[in-house]
């Protein structure tokens, strides 16, 4: 049998704040909903439309957590994954729902927000690690501190926090 390839990609904003659990064995799982829009002109009407899709997201372990910590209502997420539909019956009808898993197998989490400015106050980078603002692609962008290893890291740019 030959590879395949599931994987989902996109950038919307969170519609609440993430819902928060852990497994028998401790692991977090986060649950959060993801609005996509797209927006066009009627060709009749000439009147702009717009239509919004909701994508449901799930993440495991510590990733999870970051998400719970750093992720709330409102806020632009890039969402990498891989897609899963799971089945059940309830009440005698078949119910499934797809959702975009994002776990130890693959998948990635970027904040795409810029840094929220209590997350700013009192922080200055380490002496040893060079500010975000030393990244040539960053050039004019503001002075963000860069994350020790333990903290979330960050892509080079300002404003994209890779979880």
């Amino acid at each position: 049998m030959g590879q395949s390839l599931s994987k989902t990609m996109i950038i919307g904003n969170m519609g609440a704040d993430p819902e928060i659990r852990y497994t028998g064995g401790g692991t977090a799982v986060a649950r959060l909903s993801v609005a996509t829009s797209e927006s066009w002109k009627d060709k009749a009407t000439g009147q702009p439309v717009e239509r919004t899709e909701w994508h449901r997201v799930v993440v495991f372990g510590g990733l999870a957590e970051i998400v719970g910590k750093f992720g709330s209502k409102g806020s632009k997420v890039y969402v990498e994954g891989r897609n899963q539909t799971r089945d059940w019956v309830k009440d005698g009808q078949k119910r499934n729902v797809t959702e975009i898993i994002v776990d130890q197998r693959g998948g990635q989490i970027q904040f795409l927000d810029p840094r929220p400015v209590a997350a700013q106050q009192n922080s200055e980078p380490p002496a040893s690690q060079p500010s975000a603002q030393s990244h040539p692609a960053s050039a004019g962008m503001p002075d963000y501190p860069a994350f020790g290893d333990d903290d979330i890291p960050f892509s080079p740019l300002p404003g994209l926090y890779c979880i």
